[in-house]
């Protein structure tokens, strides 16, 4: 990692599965998402990763609700930071629904599970014209995946033209299906080994050793991203008390291993984000 190159730093404040319960600080309407958007760029955060809920706070991918918070970010923050939706499915979202709120919305960013997306022996012929469709409206895709068996999925999507971009953008999970959900930084060497060297590539991990994690991807050549969504907790066990928390630390250990920190406007320009 060079000056030429510096970390970029995404949050991911809410999820779609935790609540209140799990954190009372847990943002959930656009009021709180604007104001948590507003206090992760102030400490160093470049794109903040979006889930909205319905009525009863369940995860949702209404566009409305999608528009509706956007809306509110940019009311307190103008076009600074990077808003990335997500299609997650959490067990009841199809792919086509999963396309079509990305289309009703045509968000700047959009994170995607390749495994849910487009799943194996599923239509791929209507993947390909989505992937293609969201490279013509210059929404930046980042292809979510969680193992060694889905980056090679990934690859062979790639390799076929069914993913056009030359240079996708990626997102490594660790801990999500550990004992317990906690990650360690050893795990994200098999993965690397995998995915080579031709993506631009940022991980997120579940558990206390977040951060650990995070300073071995920024080493290699990675980009970070925190929140409550994955987890909530300080190395030493203890709850983060917001999700500024995790930017503000994250960013310390940056700075002080000697590596800069991506503004807004750099990280638009290395993710071509409109």
């Amino acid at each position: 990692m060079t000056d030429d190159n510096p970390v970029m730093i995404a949050v991911a404040p809410n999820g779609a599965r935790k609540t209140r319960q799990d954190h009372p600080k847990l943002p959930i309407t656009p009021r709180e998402l604007a104001a948590v958007a507003a206090s992760c760029l102030d400490a160093g955060a470049c794109m903040l990763h979006l889930h909205v809920r319905d009525a009863a706070l369940r995860h949702s991918l209404n566009a409305d609700a999608y528009i509706e918070a956007s809306n509110a970010i940019r009311r307190k923050l103008g076009s600074e930071l990077i808003i990335q939706i997500t299609t997650e499915a959490v067990g009841c979202y199809q792919p086509a629904e999963q396309m079509q709120v990305v289309r009703d919305v045509k968000p700047e960013a959009v994170s995607l599970a390749i495994r849910e997306i487009c799943p194996a022996a599923t239509d791929e012929t209507t993947a390909a014209e989505f992937f293609s469709w969201l490279q013509r409206e210059r929404i930046a895709p980042q292809y979510i995946l969680y193992s060694v068996e889905d980056i090679q999925y990934f690859s062979k999507l790639r390799q076929r033209g069914i993913i056009p971009q030359q240079n996708p953008a990626v997102l490594l999970v660790l801990g999500r299906y550990t004992q317990n959900q906690q990650s360690e930084a050893e795990d994200l060497k098999p993965l690397l080994l995998e995915l080579g060297n031709e993506n631009c590539w940022w991980l997120c991990a579940f558990g206390a050793n977040e951060a650990e994690c995070m300073l071995a991807a920024a080493a290699a050549g990675g980009h970070c991203r925190v929140g409550f969504e994955n987890n909530m907790q300080l190395a030493d066990g203890s709850i983060a008390s917001t999700n500024e928390t995790l930017v503000r630390l994250l960013v310390s250990k940056l700075q002080a291993a000697g590596l800069e920190i991506a503004t807004p406007a750099q990280a638009r320009e290395f993710m071509n984000v409109r």
